[in-house]
């Protein structure tokens, strides 16, 4: 064994945020710490944590982990967790790279040889989602998210929604699937009336029907409709998930491994949500490094139900055009086949990063600004 020798951070466009670990041997992992719009935050983070788990063993990954969470007093949050997430990635792989295997294998063995994904389209007008919807079947995806809505107020007219089912009849038209996002954007009203109209056409399921801070209207709202509800993106650990399994108010459980604190947490979420028969659906519409700790989670976890992804979003920003095939060299890892990616066999998490890529980036990439919107009377409306 080794111990840490160095832990380094890079803020690189689009919006991303890496971590590589090194050990005093020269093995090395990358991780993720992407939170998107408190970049600066999450970097404090990492500063913090870097003094205290230098010369660590590198192989002491749970000892680490409740280090950085409980060494503290004060834990929890997507700050320190999305932090805990880039340390905790990056120990896995360079765990598993040190003994040249896929991470996959230290985390019990492979449980099946493909992983089903979905993509995001936006877009609100008909034209723009079924065009949309035709170039993700192109790429090879059979299931899509897209928003629920636009901008809806506290109690608006009931014909607000009338597009979100017209959009979900467009693409289920096309014969694929549609998940709905509601981004929390809903209040109570006005979800209930949406999840009923929807009913009939059968959706993938709902994503955050109301903010996960709502939990008594989200149990509410899940005896209500059949659709399956899924939230998790803004549930930080198996603390945060617990009410919501309890009491039977979720159906697929979507934490975010940049932002639950990495592969150790979600394993244990995931490992809860079974016992209480609720599928895994990992939110991450983030980096390459994020995803492919995803894929490694996805091909060793029996609840695991499907992947979110975000191949073929380009994000252009003033110096360039970047996805998700940006800063790693071995790009042909995200190539979708009828719904499915073939499982990684590559040591460590699967994907070589491209170094050089990344340090250059680094050099000149702003952090990514809070997002939203506000609404016609001037107040901030959900993202």
């Amino acid at each position: 064994m080794a111990k840490i020798a160095s832990i380094e951070y890079f803020r690189v466009l689009p919006r991303w945020l890496f971590v590589k670990i090194c050990d005093e041997k020269g093995n090395v992992g990358w991780g993720e710490a992407t939170l998107e719009g408190h970049t600066q935050a999450v970097e404090g983070c990492l500063d913090a944590l870097r003094g205290r788990i230098l010369g660590y063993e590198a192989d002491a990954i749970e000892h680490i982990w409740q280090t950085c969470y409980r060494l503290g007093f004060y834990r929890g949050g997507p700050v320190l967790m999305s932090a805990l997430a880039g340390i905790d990635i990056a120990l896995w792989d360079l765990k598993s790279r040190r003994l040249n295997v896929p991470l996959y294998q230290l985390l019990g063995g492979a449980v099946r040889h493909k992983i089903k994904v979905y993509s995001w389209i936006g877009g609100d007008r008909p034209r723009d989602i079924e065009a949309a919807a035709k170039e993700r079947w192109s790429q090879g995806f059979r299931t899509i998210k897209m928003n629920a809505t636009e901008d809806v107020d506290w109690l608006d007219a009931p014909k607000a929604l009338e597009a979100s089912v017209d959009r979900l009849k467009i693409v289920k038209a096309l014969g694929m699937d549609a998940a709905l996002d509601f981004h929390g954007r809903l209040h109570k009203p006005m979800a209930k009336q949406l999840a009923k109209a929807l009913e009939p056409h059968h959706p993938f399921f709902i994503e955050e029907p109301l903010l996960s801070e709502h939990h008594e209207g989200i149990k509410q709202l899940s005896q209500l409709t059949t659709i399956p509800i899924a939230l998790g993106e803004r549930l930080y650990s198996r603390w945060d998930a617990k009410r919501f399994l309890q009491d039977s108010s979720v159906d697929i459980l979507q934490p975010d491994i940049s932002h639950c604190g990495g592969i150790s947490e979600m394993r244990r979420m995931a490992a809860m949500a079974e016992a209480y028969d609720v599928a895994v659906a990992p939110h991450c519409p983030l980096g390459p490094i994020a995803l492919a700790a995803c894929m490694q989670f996805a091909i060793s976890t029996s609840n695991f139900a499907i992947q979110e992804m975000s191949l073929g979003i380009h994000y252009n920003t003033e110096i360039g055009e970047y996805d998700i095939t940006n800063y790693i060299i071995n790009k042909d890892v995200w190539t979708v086949k009828d719904g499915y990616i073939d499982a990684f066999h590559g040591i460590g998490l699967g994907v070589e990063v491209d170094e050089v890529e990344v340090r250059e980036v680094a050099k000149t990439a702003p952090p990514w600004p809070p997002k939203g919107f506000t609404g016609p009377d001037g107040s901030i409306r959900e993202w």
